[in-house]
Formats: C-alpha cells, structure tokens, sequence
C-alpha cells in the first residue's frame, strides 16, 4: 500500500517553523523578512497566485508589497521598476509574475533582478551555482520536491531516478539536483523529453519517477515498475460535469492505476502544490538571513 506524501500538511509544518523564526527575530529586533511580487496585467491565475503568496507572508509573518501594473507598461518602465526594488534595502527577495505581456522580454526581467534576491531562483547566476553545488536559491518547484524526500525519508542514493518533461523550471533543475553529491541526490538520472523514443522502457525501470510534463494521466499503472517513488508535478484543469466548478484538476500520473503499485505517491492536488509556496517563503527567509549571498 503507497504512502501518500501529503504536501499540504508539510507545508503547513514548514509554515509553522517559518512563522516561529520570525517570532524569534522579532524578539531580538531583527530584520523581518519583506518579499516583493510584481504583477503586469489581469491574467486570473497569476492573480490568485499572487494573492496566496501575500496571505503566505501575512500568515508566517513577513512584510510583503505587492506592485500592479497595467498590461501596457513598456519593458523599459519594468525594468526601471525591477531596479527601484533591487536598491531598496529593505526588500529581500523579489518575484516578477509570469506570464508578462509579449513585448517585454521575460529574460532581460530574470537578469535585471539582483541575484541575492532572486528568491524565484531563475537568474542564471542562481541556475550556474545551482549546477556547480554552491549555495543558491533553488527554484520553488524543485526546492518543494526536495523537501518532501527529505522530510519523508525517502532514500535516493544509487537508485535511478526517470523525469519526464525538461522545462528550465523543474524537470531540467531535478536531473541536476538529484545527481548531485548530496542527499537528496547520488541518484542514477535519465531525463525523458518528447523526442526520447520509449518512454516506457524508461519509466519501468525507475525506482523515482518524476512527472513534469503537463499531460494529464500520461503515466499509467504498466509504466511503473512494483514498490516506486512517484512524484506528480502536473496540475491540468479537465473539464468534468459533476463538478460545481464545472472542472477538475488532474495530475500527469494516473493516480488509480498507479498508487497500488507505489511505495510512495504524491496526489493531486495537496502534494507538490502546495510545497512549491512553502518554498518561495523559505527562499525569502534565506535572503533576509543572507545566508545564500553573506
């Protein structure tokens, strides 16, 4: 029977310890954690996106300021804004929303943003030391994933770990993060792609799989080999009439199938979800210490 790697109640632990650290701080007259979020336009998931990450911070107790602008902003004005929050010394970190609009460059943002307070973990500097195992921020995504191997004890040394999907933001960083030398990590990768012939050969053997390729139920229950690590990164909306919302919300792994073949699985939603907001106030936390960027 698999264990279910419950995302939601880790993340409320995580919160919980975040929350007493800036208590503590507090005590001391220390600096409070303070994150920054652009967000350009009215796009209705970036919205509600936003508007958790300011409730995260209201609720561990950090400060947060969140900056609107308009769809019509030109690139040159953001960037100029990107700048005004790198020169204030009382913001740590800094997100900018995607997606932006199309006349404005997503890589010049990324690169504007001070290292040290790219919380997001995007900025090449950040992505370069990651590679090269030198403390930065990790990604939220990945970071999330690494937490809950972590804090279920799951072992990773020498086995093979297969991810699906190579996006810059979470398959390309795991098959770098779990072939490091550390724990999580000393795994065997294969990093599996829509041109990599036979992924089921692949994904039978994998004694971790990961699945981050946004196809709903791709990964069914004779892909996965008896006693496997499966993590669900996926999050699609698939229309379903018994639902109010008129929708429901489907992982990349075909839960059913899959789960009575698994030691560990991760649902959809309340596993990786909810980990990747625990991450980002982690991150804050780091760049209010400077314990990344002393």
């Amino acid at each position: 029977m698999a264990i279910i790697i419950d995302g939601k109640k880790t993340s409320e632990d995580i919160r919980l310890e975040i929350k007493e650290k800036v208590n503590k701080i507090k005590e001391q007259g220390g600096k409070i954690p303070h994150l920054a979020a652009i967000l350009v336009g009215n796009d209705g998931a970036s919205e509600t996106y936003v508007n958790f990450k300011v409730k995260d911070c209201e609720q561990v107790g950090f400060k947060s300021t969140l900056k609107r602008f308009k769809n019509t902003i030109s690139e040159k004005e953001l960037l100029n804004e990107v700048e005004a929050i790198n020169n204030d010394p009382d913001i740590d970190g800094l997100i900018v929303q995607l997606p932006i609009p199309d006349h404005i460059s997503v890589q010049k943002v990324t690169d504007m943003i001070k290292p040290e307070k790219d919380v997001d973990g995007f900025h090449p500097i950040n992505v370069g030391r990651m590679a090269k195992s030198l403390p930065s921020y990790i990604s939220a995504t990945p970071y999330g994933i690494l937490l809950l191997i972590e804090r279920y004890k799951i072992e990773t040394s020498g086995k093979h770990c297969v991810i699906i999907g190579r996006s810059d933001i979470v398959g390309s960083p795991m098959s770098i993060l779990l072939s490091r030398k550390a724990y999580p990590g000393n795994c065997t990768v294969t990093l599996c792609h829509s041109r990599t012939k036979s992924i089921k050969e692949m994904t039978l053997q994998g004694d971790i799989i990961i699945a981050a390729l946004g196809r709903p139920e791709f990964l069914t229950g004779d892909m996965v080999k008896e006693g496997a690590v499966v993590i669900d990164v996926g999050i699609t909306r698939v229309p379903d009439p018994t639902k109010k919302s008129g929708f429901a919300l489907r992982g990349d792994v075909k839960y059913d199938e899959v789960a009575p073949k698994c030691s560990y699985i991760t649902p959809v939603p309340g596993g990786v979800g909810p980990m990747t907001r625990a991450s980002l106030l982690l991150n804050t936390l780091l760049a209010a210490e400077k314990s990344i960027y002393k």
